[in-house]
C-alpha cells in the first residue's frame, strides 16, 4: 500500500503575500514509523500533564501546577510534526491526542465508581484516588480546549510561514508560532481550571497566568536550537522527506 500523501488543498501551499503562489513547501508523508511515535508521545504527555495540573505548586510567590515542567514538550512535539508533516497530519496528531484524554478521563470515572474494599486501607486507597483524579475531568476540559484552541493555531502559524519561508527562518517559525499558541492555550486553561486546583482572586489568578505563560513560552524558546536539531534529524531520516 502506498504511503498516505497530505493534501494539496491544504494551508501548506497558500499563496504568498504578493498574491503569487509560493515555492511548495516540503512535507514528508505518514507511511513511516516516525509520525506513529512522535503523535503517541505526544498524546503520553498531554494525559500525564492533565493529571499533573490537579495539584497546585508554590515556589514562593510563584503559582502553578504540577504538569508545568511536562507540557512545553506537547507543543515542542506539535512544532516538529507541523514541521515534517504539515497541517493535515498535525491536526490528526491534535485530534488524536484530544481523543485519548477524553478516553483517559473516562477512565478515572469508572475507577473511582467502582466498589472498593471495606476496610480502613480500602477507604483510605478510595479517598486518596477520588483526591488525585477526581478534580481531573475538569482539569482535563481545561486542557483539552487549550490545547486544541492553542495547538491548532500553533499549527497553522507554522505552515503558513513555512509556505512563504520553505525550508529557510525556522527558528522564526518556532518563536513566532509557540509565543501566539501558548498565549491561546495558557489563558484559556487557567480560567477553567483555577477554581479546581485552588487559585482564587484576581491577583493570584494573574500571577498563574502570567507566571504559566512566560515559563511554558520561555522552556519552548531556550530549546528552540534542540528542537531545531531534532527536526533536522527527522528531515535526513524520514524517508518521504522531499529532497
Amino acid at each position: 500500500m502506498p504511503p498516505l500523501q497530505n493534501n494539496a488543498a491544504t494551508p501548506e501551499t497558500s499563496p504568498g503575500a504578493a498574491g503569487k503562489p509560493s515555492a511548495r513547501p516540503r512535507f514528508a508523508d505518514v507511511g513511516s514509523r516516525y509520525y506513529g511515535i512522535l503523535l503517541a508521545s505526544m498524546a503520553v504527555i498531554v494525559i500525564l500533564s492533565n493529571i499533573g495540573a490537579s495539584k497546585g505548586v508554590q515556589f514562593g510567590p510563584i503559582v502553578t501546577d504540577g504538569g508545568f515542567f511536562l507540557f512545553p514538550f506537547a507543543y515542542i512535539l506539535g512544532d516538529v510534526i507541523s514541521e515534517i508533516y504539515g497541517f493535515k497530519m498535525a491536526r490528526k496528531a491534535i485530534f488524536t491526542t484530544f481523543a485519548l484524554s477524553v478516553f483517559a478521563s473516562l477512565s478515572y470515572w469508572v475507577i473511582i465508581a467502582l466498589p472498593g474494599f471495606t476496610d480502613d486501607y480500602g477507604i483510605a486507597k478510595q479517598h486518596a484516588l477520588v483526591e488525585a483524579l477526581g478534580p481531573v475531568p475538569q482539569i482535563v476540559l481545561a486542557s483539552l480546549l487549550a490545547f486544541l484552541a492553542g495547538q491548532t493555531i500553533n499549527s497553522l502559524i507554522m505552515v503558513r510561514l513555512k509556505a512563504r519561508q520553505g525550508e529557510r527562518k525556522l527558528w522564526m517559525r518556532l518563536m513566532g508560532s509557540s509565543g501566539v499558541g501558548e498565549f491561546i492555550d495558557t489563558l484559556i486553561f487557567c480560567t477553567i481550571a483555577a477554581p479546581v486546583i485552588g487559585i482564587v482572586g484576581f491577583g493570584m489568578f494573574a500571577n498563574y497566568v502570567v507566571v504559566g505563560f512566560l515559563y511554558k513560552v520561555g522552556v519552548q524558546y531556550l530549546l528552540v536550537p534542540v528542537t531545531t536539531l531534532v527536526i533536522g534529524w527527522f528531515k535526513r531520516h524520514e524517508p518521504t522527506y522531499a529532497a
